[in-house]
């Protein structure tokens, strides 16, 4: 089996589970509680909080922990629109190709009254400052545009963004769920106000994550109910969950350069051998891409046809996000930078790590060519294509 989804979700390391293993065998206790067992668990959080901020260049203070990437986009959101309510100003900036956690928070505050401006993703997958810049308005209260895309794995000039944001005094929010582990993140470098992320995506658990938020930003509760986060969660701590999120988040930005050189030859040599077929397409600029993110187009085929029978091959992948993935809509992502539906819908994206290896990849080209020209062999759509009925778009 070759798995090759790691956006979707990654392996936890060895040292990760060590970790949280130890933390639920030894470290048991309610890290609010005053007596020993409450003290060492609430020393291995802050222990795990300083790891964690000292990784973005951040404070431990400016560190929340969450469920989540998701729960950490939405009170960032949310707590930049009550901000900016309370100040009349109701305005949001945002992309049409970010993670449904943003887009669907963003449609929440469109209905209660604010002005959302989702601004038009160019063909590379690339988000321009200066647009950013040219989108800010008196009433603005918020930017958020994520560090890299989960789907095409583009990755934004975030720096620049961040300082058009600071030079205009808007609140910069960036998910950088795909980007934290993968890529060099300083957030006082690259002017980011509030960020998200998630353990699972760099070898830690599911169901933890963290949103940095800058020192003196004000942020508004989603969950009530008691003192923890300095008041701004509440509910008992993960430590395991959060202990483990931290081993893992050191010990993949200790190999960061030498997992990035690896896996991007890995990378090229994938987008190298796809290229080959006939009537396909790279999705997104092909240098500012994450990494281990590759993500195709083929005309003549459907996205889940190609994904079962790759499956049956051994080859795990996906079409897009892995929170949509039961849905037989085309990605908001393609649509998003000018991809039609029907060529939309015949995508697979393919995620890699530095647990991949050459003939692995190898091994993916020869399955994709075979399966393309399998599903290819017998598509009406393909027919048309080939006889000239239709023009081919690729």
């Amino acid at each position: 089996m070759i798995y090759a989804d790691n956006a979707a979700t990654t392996k936890m390391s060895p040292a990760a589970i060590r970790t949280m293993t130890a933390m639920m065998e030894e470290v048991w206790g309610n890290p609010s509680s005053l007596y020993g067992h409450g003290q060492k668990a609430k020393e291995a959080l802050e222990e795990a909080r300083e790891t964690v901020a000292a990784v973005i260049g951040a404070q431990p203070q400016e560190i929340i922990f969450t469920s989540g990437g998701s729960e950490a986009d939405n009170q960032a959101i949310l707590s930049a629109a009550a901000l900016g309510k309370k100040k009349g100003k109701m305005h949001i900036i945002s992309t049409a190709f970010e993670h449904h956690a943003v887009l669907h928070t963003l449609e929440k505050l469109r209905k209660e009254g604010f002005d959302i401006t989702l601004l038009d993703v160019h063909e590379n997958g690339i988000v321009l400052p200066e647009e950013v810049a040219a989108a800010i308005r008196e009433d603005t209260c918020l930017v958020t545009i994520m560090f890299a895309n989960n789907e095409i794995g583009t990755i934004q000039p975030i720096r620049e963004i961040g300082a058009v944001c600071r030079e205009k005094k808007v609140l910069f929010h960036t998910d950088a769920v795909q980007a934290i582990g993968h890529l060099p993140v300083n957030v006082a470098d690259d002017n980011i106000d509030m960020l998200s992320s998630s353990a699972h995506k760099f070898h830690g658990p599911k169901g933890v994550g963290f949103l940095y938020v800058r020192k003196g930003v004000p942020i508004t509760n989603l969950i009530e109910g008691g003192a923890q986060e300095r008041g701004k969660r509440a509910g008992t701590e993960n430590v395991p969950g959060i202990c483990a999120m931290a081993t893992a988040l050191k010990e993949i930005s200790a190999k960061m350069e030498e997992n990035t050189e690896y896996v991007t030859k890995l990378r090229n040599r994938l987008i190298d051998g796809l290229s080959e077929i006939p009537h396909s397409a790279l999705n997104g600029d092909r240098e500012k891409r994450l990494p281990g993110n590759v993500n195709f187009c083929f005309e003549g085929i459907e996205g889940e046809s190609l994904l079962l029978l790759l499956d049956d091959k051994g080859i795990q992948a996906s079409s897009g996000s892995a929170c949509t993935s039961g849905s037989l809509d085309p990605s908001h992502v393609l649509l998003a930078i000018g991809r039609v539906h029907d060529v939309a819908h015949g995508s697979l994206r393919l995620s890699i790590m530095e647990e991949n290896t050459e003939a692995e990849v190898d091994e993916i080209i020869r399955a994709v060519k075979d399966v393309v020209e399998y599903l290819r062999s017998f598509s009406p759509v393909w027919r048309d294509l080939m006889s000239g009925k239709a023009k081919f778009i690729l």
